[in-house]
């Protein structure tokens, strides 16, 4: 069982990933939000476990995550609310776990001699790792300094699980430049966050994606 995760263990990390993007669209947002992201947050952790468990010092420090963010939600889940006090601890925990991630990954493709399936999914998980450091920071903000983020999306009667598909839904609107309006930032802060995270996502773009099409055009050459 453990060779055939370990096998899979980046299409899992990517699968997780996804649901975690996309799940909104099948289950009410605020189940969704409040119970289920929860728990698909500490497969992908896990799953983070397989992809990096030759490397000791990574593998203590990711199953210190897994735990902490465990802990977290089962105190939020006793006192039954999935968005609790907790949550911008789990923020924190999920933040730490999705940089380090993204530096993994960017450390295997940089290191990888040639481009296969496995450069490829670490390349697009690295970019959706981002869009989600990008949701943590956002969300805190939000939290903290209420009306942050503006627009058509946060109306008055949005609940704060309704806020927070929205501003995953900005996090990659942002990262990926389109930009259409709906939600702007609204505070000085929350308008350094954004730059901050469009350099980011474009920094990732130009560099990894730049070293990946080298190897590629080599490797072919080579061939």
């Amino acid at each position: 069982m453990y060779k055939i995760l370990h096998k899979n263990r980046f299409t899992i990390f990517f699968g997780t990933q996804l649901a975690i993007l996309f799940g909104s669209l099948i289950f009410h947002t605020t189940l969704f939000t409040e119970k289920i992201v929860p728990v698909l947050f500490l497969i992908n952790i896990a799953s983070g476990l397989l992809m990096i468990s030759h490397r000791k010092i990574l593998t203590w420090f990711y199953t210190a995550l897994f735990v902490l963010s465990l802990v977290f939600f089962g105190i939020d889940l006793i006192n039954e609310s999935g968005i609790g006090p907790n949550l911008t601890k789990r923020f924190f925990v999920y933040f730490l776990f999705y940089a380090s991630v993204t530096y993994g990954i960017i450390h295997l493709v940089w290191k990888s001699k040639k481009v296969n399936t496995k450069v490829m999914i670490g390349l697009i998980s690295g970019y959706i790792s981002i869009g989600f450091m990008a949701f943590f920071l956002f969300s805190t903000l939000e939290i903290y300094n209420p009306d942050s983020f503006v627009g058509q999306l946060f109306t008055p009667e949005f609940t704060i699980a309704d806020r927070l598909d929205a501003l995953l839904y900005f996090s990659y609107i942002t990262i990926l430049t389109i930009g259409y309006g709906d939600i702007v930032p609204a505070t000085p802060m929350a308008q350094k966050a954004v730059v901050l995270v469009s350099l980011t996502g474009q920094f990732y773009t130009l560099i990894v994606t730049a070293v990946v099409l080298e190897k590629y055009i080599r490797h072919s050459k080579k061939k």
